[in-house]
């Protein structure tokens, strides 16, 4: 009897023992997960051939271009001073006429307008009145001469004849001059308006008058401008300067350009004076001219200060993923018929230029003869990422 309480001290020891191991055998495993880590990133991705079609994947190898590091700066396109012609009245007056608009294509020598003043009457007047009074002189100038020769007058009247004549000569010839200047005809019937005419061929920069208005000697009633020899016009911040030197290729794009088209230029000269913007004038001469571009265009241009070549791929081809760069490349797996996998790879990025990107790949991945997709990169980047989700 006494081995009775014995053996239940015995039996109650063995089953506490096994209610403490009980839990640790059936623990919830989702709280055992954070013990191994978080699961890695996949960075793989495969796709039947149906999908390799409809993200339009294209695969290709990194081509070795000479890309350039250079300042990015803005600008205006801008025309030499001797193809911006300002056009007034030289004697001024009223417009009775004038039919030009802006963006109007002239010729040198074509009327601009029609100007009528009363003073021109008394021009012409005034030259005609002169004009006899030449043919008087010049008829007594040579009276005079005959006299002397015969020695019936002294000399001195001979002389005094001459320079009568000569100066009578100048007096005519310099109010031909000022008729002319005018536009007003020398001679024949007089006028009272005048026409202003173009000195040189180009295009109606701006029209600063109407028909009927008073203007002035010194108002500018038209501006024209020839495109020709258009020149790019930069602003250049005052620390960049020392970089900038010329004959350094200048490649621009147009503000107003939608697709962006690039063109060139080379830097020509360089100003020496700081304006209160801090900022350097850097004029650079187009390599190919073109009629279609407008004085006062704007331009984002890089002159580039520095070419190298280096390791590059199409745009399109390298994808962005929060702050880094990624690309895909094709692997060698083996997997069902029409399929293939891609794998995405990190990468720094670098200068991009006429559509394609410098980058370099880790030091793991260089040697190996790699296939880029270079078309679908972000079709691969989307499907990766919602692979990622769903898991």
């Amino acid at each position: 009897m006494k081995q009775i309480p014995l053996y239940c001290l015995l039996l109650g020891v063995l089953l506490g023992c096994g209610k403490n191991e009980a839990p640790a055998d059936t623990a919830d495993p989702t709280e055992a997960a954070p013990a191994t880590g978080e699961a890695a990133i996949p960075d793989q991705v495969t796709l039947t051939a149906a999908e390799q079609q409809m993200g339009g994947l294209r695969l290709g190898t990194l081509t070795n271009r000479p890309m350039s590091g250079g300042l990015k700066v803005n600008g205006v396109l801008d025309v030499p001073p001797e193809n911006l012609t300002s056009v007034s009245a030289p004697l001024g007056g009223f417009v009775q006429h004038t039919e030009l608009l802006q963006g109007t294509k002239v010729r040198a020598g074509e009327v601009l307008a029609i100007i009528r003043n009363p003073d021109f009457v008394q021009l012409q007047q005034d030259y005609l009145e002169t004009r006899s009074q030449l043919k008087f002189a010049k008829a007594e100038y040579e009276r005079q001469g005959e006299l002397y020769r015969q020695e019936v007058a002294p000399q001195k009247n001979y002389q005094r004849a001459q320079a009568e004549y000569e100066a009578m000569q100048v007096k005519t010839n310099a109010q031909a001059a000022r008729l002319r200047f005018a536009g007003l005809p020398v001679g024949g019937a007089m006028v009272t308006t005048a026409a202003v005419r173009t000195p040189k061929s180009g295009f109606v920069k701006a029209v600063n008058v109407s028909v009927g208005q008073s203007v002035t000697p010194t108002d500018v009633l038209f501006e024209i401008v020839n495109p020709e020899h258009l020149h790019v016009e930069l602003m250049v911040f005052e620390k960049d300067i020392p970089q900038v030197k010329e004959q350094q290729l200048v490649r621009f794009t147009l503000g107003n350009d939608s697709v962006s088209r690039e063109r060139t230029a080379r830097v020509y000269l360089i100003s020496k004076t700081i304006s209160n913007e801090r900022t350097v004038r850097v004029h650079a001469h187009l390599d190919n001219e073109d009629e279609q571009l407008l004085p006062g265009t704007f331009v984002r241009a890089v002159i580039e200060t520095n070419r190298v070549t280096v390791p590059t791929l199409p745009e399109k081809a390298v994808v962005q993923y929060g702050a880094q760069a990624y690309v895909f490349v094709a692997t060698n797996a083996a997997g069902p018929a029409g399929t293939a996998s891609y794998r995405m790879v990190p990468v720094m990025r670098g200068v991009s230029e006429d559509g394609y990107t410098e980058f370099h790949l880790p030091a793991a991945e260089l040697g190996k003869p790699l296939r880029f997709v270079v078309e679908g990169a972000y079709s691969l980047l989307g499907k990766l990422k919602n692979a990622e989700e769903e898991e």
